[in-house]
């Protein structure tokens, strides 16, 4: 409605099933977050920092305290703003959206929900209720952003999760955002199955993220600027993966 996208006839304040639908819930093999949790409360969660850290890592620069203590995760992804944040981050991770109509539920990954700039399928009697994250023992996720301040919109982002097992990657998410093209990475995702963390392969991973997007110029910087961010990010938030996988395999 701000940026008169959207003239609705009828306003509804669905502030009061936050304490229903606000919550951060551990399961032994993956983390379910209800879509009315606020920023702050992901930000502040030690479920997230320990078994999820791209949520920490993007919170950290999400905005600032007044829109962290008020907006929701659910919100943030149902507007699905190229620039968002938590789209990448729930696409880095594999997660899965709840959403719920007068019929019952139905559950979808974020290649489904994510139909476009500003459009998503949640449908027009229906609500986001919930985010599913998958989550395993030897696994990693980072988060980065470049922007112009503090709190700002991206001029580029990226994420990444990483599972290994043993010295193998098995399973790859890289996601970026503020950069067009599609939100998940997928050449570079599968270029780093199979085989071993190492600088070369990332560097593979990078490559490829960088010919996949779609960067325009802009006040924010030239489309040659944000694809050479796109490949620094990206060799970056695997790196950072890594470590922590690899830091999650010695506890």
């Amino acid at each position: 409605m701000k940026l008169r996208l959207a003239k609705p006839e009828v306003v509804i304040d669905i502030d009061p099933l936050a304490r229903e639908l606000g919550y951060i819930s551990e399961h032994a093999d993956h983390v379910r977050i209800g879509a009315m949790t606020r920023h702050s409360a992901l930000l502040e969660s030690a479920t997230l920092q320990r078994r999820l850290p791209i949520f920490t890592d993007a919170e950290r620069v999400i905005a600032d305290p007044v829109v962290r203590n008020r907006g929701t995760i659910g919100g943030a992804l149902c507007q699905a703003d190229p620039s968002e944040d938590l789209s990448a981050v729930c696409a880095a991770v594999g997660a899965r959206m709840v959403i719920r109509n007068g019929a019952g539920e139905r559950v979808v990954d974020m290649d489904e929900f994510h139909v476009g700039p500003y459009e998503t399928a949640v449908g027009p009697a229906e609500i986001l209720i919930e985010i599913r994250v998958p989550t395993h023992a030897r696994s990693g996720s980072a988060y980065l952003k470049v922007d112009r301040r503090v709190g700002d919109w991206a001029v580029v982002a990226a994420g990444a999760a990483l599972q290994l097992e043993g010295d193998t990657i098995t399973r790859a998410g890289i996601a970026l955002a503020a950069v067009g093209g599609e939100l998940t990475a997928r050449e570079a995702e599968a270029s780093l199955l199979g085989h071993a963390p190492s600088d070369e392969v990332f560097a593979d991973a990078a490559r490829l993220a960088s010919s996949a997007c779609e960067p325009v110029t802009d006040q924010r910087g030239s489309a040659d600027y944000k694809r050479h961010v796109v490949g620094v990010l990206t060799e970056r938030v695997l790196r950072r993966a890594t470590e922590r996988a690899q830091q999650m395999r010695e506890v």
